[in-house]
């Protein structure tokens, strides 16, 4: 059943349907729409598999694995371990709901993660909880530590990028919120819109997925709900020396 565009039900593979809807930005154009019920090849201007991984749509879902050994023997970086796509279709300003599951493989530094914009707001999803980094990894400006990353499990995602706020919220889980000036700017590298990494030699399957462009207006009850949400004071990230570079 296709993702109604004015409820925002979704209908979840191997899950109960969720019922998110935007808490900060008011939709305005649907830009990307996609249950993967057709198998076919990505279409480029839709779906980009980064560092050379391996995405196809079958089973009614997009799947994705790492890169392939000889992919990896001639790379210096960026070898593809983990699972990786963006949607270059993602407006600047946008509201994403998707549902993703990762699966094998296991939990890095780094991944498996969430993001809107490459390096500009990434969800990292961890055995202690998830936490939102911005600015290259570079500060963390909102956590749940008691949401724990689960392999195998579906996760039903709204998320909201509005200026220089962010609202992500999980079905049957946390809503996190920052504001941050970053999230404003342009991204300068890959990886543009919504981007997805798995765990290192897992795999990720992403299902229903609806990107809308938003409108100038916020939600008339966003101010006040706004207030009742959890805030972080950034807190920087130290990063151990002689680790690579985040990815």
């Amino acid at each position: 059943m296709k993702t109604s565009l004015l409820a925002f039900a979704l209908s979840l593979s191997g899950a109960v349907a969720a019922d998110l809807k935007p808490l900060m930005a008011q939709p305005d154009q649907v830009v990307l729409q996609d249950d993967f019920s057709k198998a076919g090849p990505l279409e480029k201007t839709r779906w980009e598999p980064r560092q050379g991984t391996q995405w196809v749509i079958a089973d009614g879902m997009l799947l994705g694995k790492p890169s392939t050994a000889e992919f990896r023997a001639n790379r210096k970086n960026h070898f593809g371990y983990e699972p990786r796509i963006s949607s270059p279709a993602t407006p600047t300003q946008c509201i994403a709901q998707f549902s993703v599951r990762f699966s094998g493989g296991s939990e890095t530094a780094i991944a498996p993660f969430i993001e809107l914009g490459h390096h500009i707001c990434r969800l990292h999803l961890t055995k202690n909880g998830v936490e939102m980094l911005a600015d290259h990894e570079s500060v963390k400006v909102a956590e749940a530590r008691e949401f724990k990353f689960e392999p195998g499990k579906w996760y039903h995602v709204l998320a909201e990028l509005k200026g220089e706020e962010v609202v992500v919220q999980f079905a049957d889980g946390p809503t996190l919120y920052a504001k941050n000036a970053v999230f404003a700017k342009p991204v300068e590298s890959g990886g543009h819109g919504l981007g997805i990494a798995g765990p290192k030699d897992g795999t990720v399957e992403i299902d229903n997925v609806t990107l809308w462009s938003v409108k100038a207006e916020e939600q008339a009850t966003w101010a006040a709900k706004r207030d009742t949400l959890v805030k972080l004071e950034p807190v920087p990230v130290v990063k151990a020396k002689g680790k690579a570079k985040a990815e």
